[in-house]
C-alpha cells in the first residue's frame, strides 16, 4: 500500500492515528482536551473505541477482486465511499477558517461535509467555497427564530440535508474542559497564556483566523457571539422541551432530507420512522453526554434489524479507521461519519491533512474490503464478521 508520509514536529505521519499525536502537540490544551475528551468519567468514550476494535473481520481469499468498488449513493447523491464528515463545534478554532478547509478537502475526496451550528465560520462563508452542496447540522433551540433562520439561509446556500442532533437537549458534564481551560475559574486568562506558548497555533489561528466566534449565530444575533460566551450560551439556549413534535415544525420550513442524529435505542429509530425521518445517526455523542450508555457499535446490529429497510442508517463515535468504516457497515449501517478523526488531522495540516486522512481510510478500506471478499459497499454484511457478543 502507498501510503503517503508527512513530517510533522519530527514526526512521521503514516497512519489515521498520528493524527492525534499531531494535533495534541500543536494545540494549545483547552482545545485539544475539549475535542479529545468525553463526558464524566469517559467511560462510554473508551468503549466506542475498544468495542468498535474488537470486531473480527472474516478473512476470504481467492476471490477475484481484481474490481473493487467504494462508492455510494445516499439521497440521491453520489459520493466516492460511504464516509461523511460529522457536524463538530468550534472547527474554525483548530485551523485557520476550518470549516472552509474542511469542506474542501471533503469536497476534493467526494464526501459530504456537514457543518454544525456551533461553527466558527457562517454558513454564507463556506458554501461558496465548494462547489457541491454541503449538509447542515441543526440543535433544537429555545430560540426558534434563530432555527428558521438558520434553516432560510441554510436553504439559500444550497444546503441538501439537515441533520437534527436531538442528544443534547442539555450539555454533558465535560470535566476534562474545567481542568484544561476552556471553561471554569479564570478560563480566559488560562486559555490566553496556552495560546502564547503553542506560537504556531497562535499564528495560524489565533492571529490570521478570526474572527473568532459563532459565525452562525452572529450572523443573527447582528453582533458577535465570542468563544467567551460559547459555554454560557449553549447552557441558555439547549433546549429541554425538545419532542418528537419538533420534526413536524422543521418540516414546515425544510423539505428537503432531515436525518436524526443521536439514536441508541430501537423504539426511537422506529419512533424516527414514524415522525418522517430520511435518516438517523446511532451515535452517543463521541461518548460526550451521557455516560455509560452503550458504545454506537454495540447499538447499531439491533437498530439496523429493526429499521434498515424503511431509513438511511448513518454512524458515528469511535470510529478511527478505515477498518472501523468497515465493520461498522457489515453490522448494517449505509454511511459512516468522522468527528474527531479529522479534527486531529485538521488541526495538525489543515486541509492537506484532512485530505491525507481520506485517503488513508479509503487505502485501509480497500484492503479490508478486498480480504474479505466485499467487491462493492452492498456485499458487506454480518457474513463478513467472525461471530461475536455483538452480532
Amino acid at each position: 500500500m502507498n501510503i503517503h508520509f508527512k513530517w510533522f514536529s519530527n514526526m512521521i505521519i503514516s497512519s489515521p492515528s498520528d493524527y492525534r499525536l499531531a494535533a495534541k502537540s500543536k494545540l494549545p490544551p483547552f482545545l485539544f482536551h475539549y475535542i479529545d475528551g468525553g463526558s464524566y468519567s469517559e467511560t462510554t468514550l473508551s468503549k466506542n473505541v475498544s468495542d468498535l476494535q474488537n470486531i473480527a473481520l472474516k478473512q476470504r481469499v481467492l476471490k477475484n477482486m481484481s474490481e473493487l468498488d467504494l462508492s455510494t449513493e445516499i439521497f440521491g447523491e453520489s459520493f466516492s465511499m460511504p464516509i461523511a464528515l460529522s457536524p463538530v463545534g468550534l472547527t474554525g478554532m483548530y485551523a485557520k477558517r476550518g470549516e472552509v478547509q474542511a469542506a474542501m478537502a471533503a469536497e476534493q475526496n467526494g464526501i459530504p461535509f456537514t457543518m454544525s451550528t456551533v461553527s466558527v465560520c457562517p454558513i454564507e462563508e463556506v458554501a461558496p467555497a465548494i462547489s457541491r452542496p454541503m449538509w447542515f447540522q441543526l440543535y433544537v433551540l429555545k430560540d426558534r427564530g434563530f432555527m428558521k433562520n438558520v434553516l432560510e439561509r441554510a436553504k439559500a446556500a444550497g444546503v441538501t440535508t439537515l441533520v437534527f442532533t436531538v442528544d443534547m437537549p442539555v450539555p454533558g458534564a465535560r470535566y476534562r474542559d474545567m481542568h484544561s481551560g476552556m471553561s471554569g475559574s479564570m478560563a480566559s486568562i488560562r486559555r490566553f497564556l496556552q495560546a502564547v506558548t503553542h506560537p504556531s497555533w497562535a499564528l495560524d489561528v489565533g492571529l490570521l483566523g478570526k474572527p473568532h466566534d459563532l459565525g452562525n449565530i452572529s450572523t443573527y444575533r447582528g453582533k458577535p457571539t465570542a468563544l467567551g460566551d460559547y459555554i454560557g450560551w449553549l447552557g441558555e439556549n439547549f433546549d429541554p422541551s425538545i419532542s418528537w413534535q419538533d420534526i413536524e415544525w422543521i418540516r414546515a420550513f425544510w423539505d428537503g432530507p432531515i436525518v436524526i442524529k443521536g439514536i441508541l435505542d430501537v423504539e426511537d429509530a422506529k419512533d424516527a420512522v414514524r415522525f418522517g425521518a430520511d435518516g438517523i445517526v446511532v451515535s452517543n455523542h463521541g461518548g460526550r453526554q451521557l455516560d455509560g450508555v452503550l458504545s454506537s457499535v454495540k447499538a447499531l446490529p439491533a437498530i439496523a434489524d429493526a429499521v434498515k429497510s424503511d431509513i438511511k442508517i448513518f454512524v458515528d463515535s469511535g470510529i478511527r479507521s478505515g477498518l472501523d468504516v468497515v465493520r461498522m457497515l457489515a453490522l448494517g449501517a449505509d454511511c459512516a461519519m468522522l468527528g474527531r478523526s479529522y479534527i486531529y488531522a485538521l488541526a495538525a495540516e489543515g486541509k492537506e491533512g484532512v485530505h491525507n486522512l481520506l485517503s488513508l481510510y479509503q487505502k485501509e478500506m480497500r484492503v479490508a474490503m478486498t480480504l474479505c471478499g466485499a467487491k462493492k459497499v452492498s456485499d458487506l454484511s454480518r457474513e463478513s464478521l467472525i461471530s461475536s457478543g455483538l452480532v
